[in-house]
């Protein structure tokens, strides 16, 4: 069985949301035959990398809130990072592109190391307060992960993955996610946002029942 994870690593609740899956997946009995695949998402493609600025001063001015309502949003956010064994520094958090640390990802994929991309990433952004646009941080953390240097920086030096990483933003488009993060099972059926583990597990089991009964009348 495949589960089709859309995510940006500058989203709060694409980490909270991993988790969770993660706890579902977990419980789930048939947790070895599952394939997880990660999936490019930006949710501010424009956005201009800014190490000078948090994303507390971000969200004040690009929603035109005041800093103190910035803060309470993503204390509010904090708390429930917390709540799934997370730690997540706002204060530290660095305004950042995402498109490199995305083509990384994908280097990784290659690798099969997707996973290990993602987190260290989430942790690097959100709890390290690293800026994951920055070259030299995105080469550290993917030899962090095991990925060959030489390797990571001929990636960052060239365009390779560039067009994987807008072939899943294309490809989020036509499964329908219009945020992340965004879960497919099977190419049968969608989990939007930080769910509960129960309604993860919930969707799992659905999957494989069906893909199994499907498998019967192919039989």
């Amino acid at each position: 069985m495949e589960v089709e994870i859309w995510s940006d690593v500058m989203c709060p609740f694409c980490y909270i949301g991993k988790r969770k899956f993660e706890h579902a997946l977990n419980e789930f009995s048939h947790k070895d035959q599952v394939t997880i695949v990660w999936k490019s998402f930006q949710l501010n493609p424009a956005m201009k990398t800014d190490p000078s600025k948090n994303i507390n001063d971000y969200l004040s001015e690009a929603k035109g809130w005041s800093l103190d309502q910035a803060r309470q949003m993503n204390d509010r956010v904090t708390a429930m990072a917390s709540d799934v064994g997370l730690t997540y520094d706002f204060d530290k958090a660095v305004v950042a592109n995402s498109f490199d640390a995305h083509r990384l990802i994908q280097l990784a994929k290659a690798h099969r190391l997707g996973d290990a991309a993602e987190e260290r990433l989430f942790r690097a952004y959100f709890t390290e307060g690293r800026n994951t646009a920055d070259h030299e941080t995105l080469l550290e953390l993917g030899t962090d992960i095991g990925l060959d240097a030489s390797d990571v920086r001929q990636m960052l030096e060239s365009n390779q993955y560039a067009e994987a990483v807008q072939r899943d933003i294309y490809e989020a488009q036509q499964v329908g996610a219009r945020g992340v993060p965004f879960f497919v099972f099977n190419r049968r059926y969608a989990v939007s946002g930080a769910q509960q583990p129960e309604t993860f597990l919930g969707a799992l089991n659905t999957a494989w029942s069906e893909a199994q009964e499907a498998q019967k009348e192919t039989v």
